[in-house]
């Protein structure tokens, strides 16, 4: 739309630019005298734009930005051409009108936006209490959460305060609503004994792998921040990587409820952590790239306002996930310490068995560790072993005990349990 008084302004400027264009009459009173309509390749939206800012079209004004799906121009061809090496250096992303359209589509009403987490948190939750990947996966691609992570980045270099408090606002509420489904869900499960009685949920492999978070979920969840925000910069279809952000998401809230609902607090804290963790950085990966990508105010008085704000939120980000991080370090070096000294011990225990006779082997072996800080303490060994008939068997727990307290360094308590194997 051209105000008044502004015509000759732009259609100069898209002279200038080569674009072709149609100016067409506005006679409905209002302060603009003329609507102007022209076709731009993607990697020239943003800068015939800020041209056309300069003629004195300004963010008031109606711009309506559609996807062409053929152009026949000439000039329209040398457009393409002119701006096809911005396009190779990975300058095709679209507006920030765009991207701020994009943004606000994504993040449905709230109502839509509660009812689809709630849904995807119970088909989570079973999903893990049924041990089933598949289900699990399945929660993942319904759930909405990739507009609101999106919307605060976005509206954080934008200078857009209300798109950034809301996309704030509606990661908190979705990560607590998915919790509270978790939670009720779980706990109506375990109450109707639609679980099987005496269930230990850390026994299940899709519960235990939420239960102590190491470094690697910081990789998931910067990754699923940048595919995120790349998949809107450059107009791909968003509804893939929102499956990538929910992976991050969903399944550790729903362990939350589980740990919750079972009374494990060892499952909540674990969880927790690592959605505390995803959720701070998949926001600071997109803020980062948006930034990087060169996206900023349309007016540049409010730039530095925009960097200003960029720069804290960033410093807040990086600082709580360096304090969430002191926690993924231990658990991972933990984890670490707990597979070396398991190995030790086993290889202390075949080279004994196989001194004590020959016969003997080593069925199974559990390693209790013990205490609060990274490394933990081996306390106990638990050794089935077994053995031919008439072994001899007497000494076999002395001898494991020196041979692992010498492998490990640890005075160890040793508990041996021996199997007769018998053969035919």
């Amino acid at each position: 739309m051209i105000p008044a008084g502004k015509r000759a302004a732009v259609v100069r400027a898209l002279d200038e630019e080569g674009v072709d264009y149609v100016v067409t009459d506005e006679t409905s009173g209002r302060e603009y005298t003329a609507v102007a309509t022209f076709p731009l390749p993607t990697a020239a939206v943003e800068p015939v734009l800020e041209r056309l800012r300069e003629a004195g079209i300004d963010e008031r004004t109606y711009t309506v930005i559609v996807a062409a799906e053929t152009v026949i121009s000439r000039r329209f061809e040398a457009l393409e051409d002119e701006y096809a090496a911005e396009s190779d250096r990975g300058g095709d992303h679209i507006s920030r009108e765009e991207l701020q359209a994009k943004a606000d589509e994504l993040a449905s009403g709230m109502r839509t936006y509660v009812l689809m987490t709630v849904i995807s948190a119970v088909i989570a939750t079973a999903g893990l209490l049924l041990n089933s990947p598949a289900t699990v996966v399945g929660s993942m691609v319904i759930a909405p959460l990739i507009g609101p992570a999106m919307s605060a980045a976005i509206g954080t270099v934008v200078d857009d305060e209300s798109m950034f408090k809301r996309g704030v606002r509606m990661q908190v509420v979705g990560v607590l609503v998915a919790i509270a489904a978790a939670t009720l869900f779980a706990f109506a499960l375990r109450t109707l004994a639609l679980v099987p009685p005496g269930l230990d949920p850390i026994q299940l492999a899709e519960v235990s792998e939420r239960l102590a978070p190491n470094v690697l979920v910081l990789v998931v969840a910067i990754g699923a921040g940048i595919a995120g925000i790349v998949s809107l910069m450059t107009g791909v279809s968003a509804a893939l990587v929102g499956v990538m952000i929910a992976v991050a998401l969903i399944p550790p809230a729903a362990a939350v409820g589980i740990g919750i609902a079972f009374a494990i607090p060892r499952l909540v804290l674990g969880a927790g952590v690592i959605v505390a963790v995803n959720v701070l950085s998949i926001n600071l990966s997109a803020l980062i790239v948006l930034w990087y990508e060169g996206y900023r105010p349309q007016r540049w008085f409010r730039e530095d306002d925009a960097r200003a704000a960029f720069l804290k939120r960033v410093a807040v980000l990086v600082a709580a996930i360096a304090v969430l991080s002191v926690f993924l370090g231990g658990v991972t070096y933990e984890s670490y310490a707990a597979s070396t000294t398991e190995a030790e011990i086993r290889t202390a225990v075949g080279d004994e068995l196989a001194a004590l006779d020959p016969g003997m082997e080593l069925l199974e072996l559990d390693v209790e560790r013990t205490g609060t800080i990274p490394p933990l303490e081996t306390e106990r060994a638990i050794i089935t072993v077994g053995a031919p008939p008439g072994a001899e068997i007497e000494g076999t727990a002395e001898a494991l005990n020196r041979g692992i307290d010498a492998a490990t360094g640890d005075d160890v308590r040793v508990e041996v349990r021996i199997v007769t194997i018998e053969r035919a």
